[in-house]
Parts: C-alpha cells; sequence; structure tokens
C-alpha cells in the first residue's frame, strides 16, 4: 500500500534492524510498552519464525527509511479464538503527529478483515491517553482495564484494553 511517498510492506530480514531500533526506543522511553529488553535484528527473526499463516509484521517506509512498524499476532492458541487478534503499531519519536500511524493502522486493519479476524485487540499501558484516544478515533472501544497487571522500572502498571469488531 502507497500513498505519497509512504509505503507499507510485509517486512523483510533488512528491515528487522530498524524494526528493533523503533521498539528500542519505546523500551528505552518507558510508557508505551512492558517489554524491558533491548531488542536486537535476530530477535525480531524469531518473532517472525513463530508466525503463524494469519500474524503479519509490517513497515511502513517514508521513502526507503522504515519509519514505523506493525503487526498483527494471535490472541491466543486455543481455537475458539481464531477470529481474534491483537495489533500493534509503533512510529519512530521524529515522525509521531504526521498521521502516518493512522495510515498504517488502517491498513493493518483491513489486512485483518482480508485473514478472516472479527475481534481486534489493542492493550495500551495504563497513563498513555494519546494511544488510547488515537486507536478510539479509529473506532476502538475501551472494554475495560487491568489493574496493576505489569511491573517494570519499581512501578506497577494497569493496561486498557480496547477492541474493534470487523462486521
Amino acid at each position: 500500500m502507497t500513498k505519497n511517498n509512504l509505503k507499507i510492506t510485509v517486512a523483510h530480514q533488512q528491515d528487522y534492524s530498524a524494526v528493533a531500533n523503533i521498539y528500542n526506543e519505546y523500551i528505552i522511553n518507558g510508557g508505551a510498552t512492558m517489554d524491558e529488553i533491548i531488542k536486537t535484528k535476530k530477535d525480531i527473526v524469531n518473532w517472525v519464525q513463530k508466525f503463524n499463516n494469519r500474524e503479519r509484521l509490517f513497515v511502513l517506509k517514508k521513502e526507503t527509511i522504515v519509519i514505523g512498524w506493525g503487526i498483527i499476532k494471535k490472541y491466543s492458541d486455543r481455537s475458539g479464538y481464531r477470529t481474534t487478534c491483537e495489533t500493534a503499531i509503533y512510529l519512530t519519536a521524529s515522525e509521531k503527529g504526521n498521521g502516518y500511524g493512522t495510515f498504517l493502522k488502517k491498513h493493518v486493519m483491513e489486512v485483518c478483515r482480508e485473514l478472516g479476524y472479527r475481534h481486534l485487540v489493542a492493550k495500551i499501558l495504563g497513563g498513555n491517553e494519546a494511544s488510547i484516544a488515537y486507536n478510539q478515533k479509529l473506532g476502538y472501544t475501551l472494554v475495560g482495564t487491568q489493574k496493576e497487571v505489569g511491573f517494570r522500572d519499581g512501578q506497577w502498571y494497569d493496561v486498557v484494553i480496547l477492541q474493534y469488531l470487523i462486521k
């Protein structure tokens, strides 16, 4: 999918270092992931090798530079959840606020539809009001909050759960 100078493609090995670097921004800065361990290209390879045929990792490129990535991952190994997946996107900090995340998330949501998913889940750290509002703007609705479900950097975190139902 392309728009102006933006292009979304399935991530390939040559993109994995950029994916790791973008994710590492969020790990280092906190507030968006419970992950605490810096990722390498090899870690991203390991993620993708474990994907099933309905999971995807996409990259968003501006010209030839990876500025973001999005993921569709299974919600559960239990077969009854086969129509449910989790979605997430991450943009490099310098590219936030330009509508690029919306472009990428809409693509991810459409691919979810094509893959036969009906229920999309977004998990967001409590307090990340910008991400919560952004997902709601795209049609996700608030389901609830898991209180103190995560512990990182000596602090308990809530996780806000949002859902989007494909009709």
